[in-house]
């Protein structure tokens, strides 16, 4: 019995710090969005070089990673919709604010899906987004690589966007660098506060930042 309670407890854990995901849900049934820009220069030089990205060949910024549909805890995935798959013609058109029409698909399947939207309007409403999000001006500056704390990058975003406050949005690391920043919007576009499973910021101290190229 003892054994069995600390499995339990185990599993418990596990759940509490892996959000939960569920896949195959309805489309359109969700509670807001998570618009996650990457931080271009990190991507590629943990995995967009070795893989001969083109998107490391552009001198790119913070790039859109996606517009995820979010629930209060955890997030719906390669939903079940009657709506059709872009075409490339569109998958290629978001290639300007995603880096590579590869990306555009992806996003597409697994949470675009979930939207509950055409993929002209997904897509559409994606990029209507990222040009809502003032990108902070002074990391574009950037000569050489620096290590800072990561809450420099939210303030930078937070003084950018006064219409944001500090649950709106988080800073991700991988690897010891600036990995992403992911903001929370309604339906509407509007900010809004994240989801606990969300708003979990980065707390190194000396994160990696490269310039872009």
């Amino acid at each position: 019995m003892r054994a069995l309670l600390i499995l339990l407890a185990c599993a418990a854990l596990a759940g509490a710090a892996n959000p939960a995901r569920a896949d195959g849900e309805r489309a359109g049934r969700f509670d807001y969005y998570v618009l996650s820009l990457s931080w271009s220069p990190t991507w590629c030089a943990l995995e967009g070089e070795a893989r001969n990205s083109p998107q490391c060949d552009r001198a790119l910024g913070w790039v859109l990673h996606g517009l995820w549909p979010q629930y209060e805890r955890g997030y719906p995935s390669y939903c079940d919709t009657s709506v059709r798959a872009p075409s490339r013609a569109e998958t290629a058109a978001m290639a300007d604010i995603m880096g590579t029409p590869g990306l555009a698909w992806y996003q597409w399947k697994k949470h675009g899906s979930c939207a509950g939207l055409p993929a002209e309007a997904y897509f559409a409403l994606a990029r209507r987004a990222y040009g809502a999000v003032k990108r902070p001006e002074v990391l574009r500056r950037l000569e050489d690589p620096v290590t800072l704390p990561a809450q420099v990058i939210e303030e930078a975003f937070l003084k950018a966007n006064p219409g944001l406050e500090p649950d709106m949005l988080t800073i991700t690391c991988q690897a010891g660098r600036i990995q992403e920043a992911r903001l929370c919007l309604s339906k509407d576009l509007d900010p809004v506060p994240c989801g606990s499973d969300v708003v979990k910021d980065c707390s190194l101290k000396d994160a990696l930042l490269d310039p872009i190229r």
